[in-house]
């Protein structure tokens, strides 16, 4: 019995690379506030009222449609166009660089490479770098999104260093043990630790994602900087943010351009979170100075 799901699956697969295939998945982005509001639970200066009217706008901020465009080796990730609300263009665009979102992102799983334009500071980066490699552990366990049977994988996977979602509030004084003997690591090393959030705030260095992906549609290609499956992958949990697929769109007959970003300065992916930091560095420099009566100043890139 179980030979049957196999051969259809060898039909379907066939069936799609026989011909010139193309796709159009749309998925619907949420983040758990929870976690990232106790990022202000320790700030007097923040009224309730004012804590409750933050999470009103970060519910808000991160409720957003995505449109992945793919074919059998490439895609094209980016946000769905919308009109702004008036007055926060600018702090939105800020925010999703904070995110580590934000442009159109290019993947191509033949190649394994991706490539992304972001806009930081009113300056254009286009990253190019290789795919990440995920080591998925693939299991049994299916359920039905839409019409589609789709089945779980999991991943451990290292967050992004300049995505404040990977920050929380230090747990207990215990860190202060670690931080300590990471310091002492890093002189031996020769390295300094760069922390561009509160000292009171760390970063989450691994993340268990689920998957579910969706052997029907036999492209290894997902939302955001997922890929690698047997399977489109319809749903991705990071543990903070859901990724849901909502719509699907085979084979239309509106044919979409997947093709990579070209503009902006280049750099490695490396090279754009350490801009990042630097920056964020700066800015958090100056908000001290400002608050203890120091100059402050703008350094540029």
């Amino acid at each position: 019995m179980k030979k049957i799901p196999l051969l259809l699956a060898l039909f379907v697969s066939q069936y799609f690379f026989a011909q010139e295939f193309q796709g159009t998945a749309v998925y619907e982005s949420k983040t758990s506030t929870a976690e990232l509001m106790k990022n202000f639970g320790g700030n007097r200066e923040i009224t309730p009222e004012m804590q409750k009217n933050i999470e009103e706008r970060m519910k808000k901020m991160f409720e957003k449609t995505f449109i992945l465009n793919f074919n059998k080796s490439a895609s094209i990730y980016k946000e769905e166009e919308k009109l702004d609300a008036p007055g926060t263009n600018n702090g939105g665009r800020m925010m999703m660089s904070m995110m580590g979102g934000g442009g159109t992102q290019y993947k191509n799983v033949k190649e394994k490479m991706y490539a992304v334009d972001k806009e930081f500071f009113s300056k254009e980066f286009l990253i190019k770098d290789s795919l990440p490699k995920y080591q998925w552990q693939m299991g049994s366990e299916t359920k039905k999104i839409g019409e589609y049977t789709c089945f779980k994988a999991t991943a451990v996977v290292a967050t992004d260093p300049t995505d404040f979602r990977n920050f929380r509030m230090r747990g207990s004084r215990n860190d202060e043990n670690k931080e300590k003997e990471q310091k002492e690591k890093d002189s031996v090393n020769g390295t300094k630790k760069t922390n561009f959030m509160n000292d009171d705030i760390e970063q989450i260095k691994e993340k268990t994602i689920t998957a579910w992906y969706c052997p029907e549609i036999p492209i290894n290609q997902g939302p955001d900087k997922y890929w690698g499956l047997p399977g489109l992958i319809l749903e991705v949990n990071d543990g903070t943010t859901v990724l849901l697929c909502s719509k699907i769109v085979l084979n239309s007959k509106e044919k979409v351009e997947i093709k990579a970003p070209t503009k902006g300065k280049e750099v490695t992916q490396k090279e754009y979170d350490e801009i990042v930091k630097k920056k964020m560095e700066e800015m958090r420099e100056m908000y001290g100075g400002q608050r203890g009566g120091g100059p402050g100043g703008r350094r540029g890139f």
